[in-house]
């Protein structure tokens, strides 16, 4: 059986494991049912990169911004540099952005870095994409007091965030990680998340879902995590689809 209405919120098809066949691949994925990518950036250069390929594919849209793990070297004028990448028509998102302890990178500069972006985002009125690894707490607290219209990626904590986060009006997206069987987050999350509030994601090419664990992840594979969250909540797979790839056109405003 096939699918259609495969949204992929968050990627990056500028990491180097498509370096072999990356275009051939990208064009290959409406085939396969997909209807929509946002390709994220962590630094300028990568920001660049997502636009040309926006630019490239019809179906592709850019998010730009400053990663945590990517703050080395950052030139001075970076926001006003982001903002001008802002203006570009296939540019959805300013992404992706946040916090990351699980590396030791300082945390008052990452938290800086973060606010920064998130009130060049407010300035600009566009949404943005969280990235939160071993940080749920002073993430959280960030994203009250500043309120953005906001994703939470790859959403790795408790249920009980989860409420936090859709209380204050965010979404969330989930990857292959609720497929993996440890996944017991995930899994009470993708039961209770409200569905007006989830996108789906594969945060290519990392996060395969199982049976592919550990191998590259493509937009294709989404299908999987689909599967797994309409099981777990007794609904149609294409169901699922249709309505995450409305929330991501939503969310997006494309």
């Amino acid at each position: 059986m096939s699918f259609n209405n495969i949204f992929d919120a968050h990627a990056h098809y500028d990491d180097a494991k498509f370096d072999g066949d990356r275009f051939e691949l990208i064009e290959s994925l409406p085939s396969k049912g997909v209807c929509g990518i946002v390709n994220n950036s962590v630094d300028l250069e990568t920001s660049k990169i997502s636009i040309s390929y926006a630019e490239k594919y019809d179906f592709m849209y850019a998010a730009v911004g400053y990663h945590p793990e990517n703050l080395d070297n950052m030139p001075d004028d970076y926001l006003s540099r982001l903002a001008k990448l802002c203006e570009h028509k296939k540019v959805a998102a300013i992404g992706e952005i946040g916090l990351d302890y699980h590396w030791d990178i300082d945390r008052d500069l990452q938290k800086k870095i973060f606010i920064q972006q998130l009130e060049l985002a407010e300035s600009l009125k566009m949404p943005v994409v969280i990235h939160n690894r071993e940080a749920h707490g002073d993430t959280l607290e960030i994203l009250k007091k500043y309120r953005p219209n906001a994703l939470v990626h790859c959403f790795s904590g408790s249920v009980e965030m989860m409420r936090e986060v859709v209380k204050l009006g965010m979404c969330i997206s989930l990857g292959g990680v609720v497929t993996f069987k440890n996944a017991r987050h995930s899994v009470e999350v993708a039961k209770e998340v409200p569905l007006d509030r989830l996108l789906l994601e594969t945060d290519a090419p990392y996060m395969a879902p199982v049976p592919f664990r550990g191998k590259r992840c493509d937009s294709s594979l989404i299908l999987y995590t689909a599967q797994k969250i309409a099981e777990l909540r007794g609904m149609s797979v294409q169901s699922l689809l249709d309505i995450t790839a409305e929330n991501a056109r939503r969310f997006y405003s494309i």
